[in-house]
């Protein structure tokens, strides 16, 4: 089995043009392909997970993969699949996020001399005329294509700005541009990028004729990507200091039953025929599927040592024998305390277990808070300095976040 047949059998392919030459080209080990991302944050998420094993998978089987970092369209941002603009950001912070996914990226790609190759395209982006680039570039778009692209489909419903309307614009030029300078030859991305990616393809048609060969494949990101790894309406994030090495295995560890077995094939580097067996369990065996899945993206991004830490505290929460000293622990300071106590609202604020009082109230109010077993009956509770001394409290969120307080 070839690389390209693997990627089939993991559900990885969605669309792709040159379907053939694809095939011989990725098998052969010859692509040059390109994967963006657009530096929002100062993280990468657990939502980018698939395209960073993509691109691990390829180049272990000799193709050359180019980290594209969107210095300059985040400056733009991506309408796709959006209800409204996204937040502007400074150029500074654009700049701090990217250097933080360059380091984060250096943990699944070689980027050594003759390997991958990490560009920005604030290096050619920013430095574009404007007159020279709608002569050049502008000419070769429909405006009545465009409007018909799935990736404005949700922004033309509140109103898309100009601003986001040259989106699109820019990511086919990203494409024409490593494509010349680079020798970039394919590109790959979420589903619901179809339409700004083949903008790209084209476009190195139109400017350097039908034998340039560019082609486009695309990964189901639309619907085990961008929506994987958020939870409440929270990112899961690579960094461990915004997502600790536990919540990010626990994040795993509690996927739907029907979601496990897809993402141990889409995202894991199990063998294939390991995961074919897989396939077979049900019932109680879907929760040791589980531990596997969490176990390994884990270990991917945090390393082995933080993955078997993590597994041990999780098997100790659930009363399998393990240890819990590797909690998520937040340590509490004197500033905190009114009178030697604090409130459970604040206490839930304070250790980032809900984002605010107005949802801590409503955990509350629901029965969604314990502490040390016990439910907290009242948003009036309060908790004395006394308790957190030691080894603290138990605090769990639900059923299945738990977190260590104390003082």
């Amino acid at each position: 089995m070839g690389i390209y047949e693997e990627l089939q059998a993991r559900g990885l392919l969605a669309q792709v043009t040159n379907e053939e030459e694809i095939r011989e080209m990725v098998n052969a080990g010859k692509a040059k392909f390109y994967i963006g991302f657009d530096c929002t944050a100062d993280s990468l998420t657990a939502g980018h997970f698939m395209a960073l094993t993509l691109m691990k998978r390829l180049q272990m089987a000799g193709n050359q993969p180019v980290a594209l970092i969107g210095g300059g369209t985040t400056m733009i941002g991506d309408p796709s699949g959006r209800t409204d603009m996204r937040k502007m950001l400074t150029k500074e912070d654009i700049d701090h996020n990217a250097e933080c996914f360059k380091r984060q990226m250096e943990r699944f790609i070689d980027f050594g001399e003759g390997k991958a190759i990490m560009v920005n395209n604030a290096d050619w982006l920013l430095n574009l005329n404007y007159i020279e680039l709608l002569r050049e570039v502008g000419a070769c778009f429909s405006v009545n294509n465009m409007l018909r692209a799935k990736c404005y489909e949700q922004r033309m419903e509140k109103g898309l700005s100009f601003l986001e309307f040259n989106y699109m614009i820019m990511q086919s030029y990203d494409f024409y541009h490593l494509f010349q300078h680079y020798g970039c030859n394919m590109q790959f991305g979420g589903d619901d990028q179809w339409s700004n990616m083949l903008g790209g393809t084209e476009l190195i048609r139109r400017k350097l004729g039908k034998d340039a060969h560019a082609m486009t494949i695309t990964l189901l990101t639309d619907s085990q990507g961008h929506k994987m790894g958020k939870t409440a309406g929270n990112a899961v994030w690579l960094d461990p200091k915004k997502t600790s090495p536990y919540d990010f295995y626990q994040y795993w560890r509690n996927v739907g039953d029907s979601d496990v077995l897809k993402c141990i094939r889409m995202l894991t580097f199990l063998p294939l025929e390991q995961i074919d067996e897989m396939d077979k369990w049900e019932g109680s065996q879907l929760n040791r599927a589980k531990e596997i899945l969490a176990y390994e993206l884990t270990a991917l991004v945090h390393g082995e040592e933080e993955a078997k830490k993590a597994e041990e505290s999780a098997k100790a929460l659930f009363g399998a024998g393990g240890d819990s000293a590797n909690m998520p622990t937040s340590v509490l300071t004197d500033a905190d305390f009114e009178n030697g106590s604090i409130n459970v609202l604040s206490m839930l604020v304070t250790t980032g277990l809900c984002p605010s009082r107005g949802e801590a109230r409503r955990l509350v109010q629901q029965g969604g808070v314990t502490i040390d077993d016990v439910k907290v009956a009242s948003i009036d509770e309060s908790l004395a300095r006394e308790r957190f001394e030691g080894e603290g409290i138990i605090v769990r969120k639900g059923k299945k976040v738990f977190h260590r307080v104390k003082a």
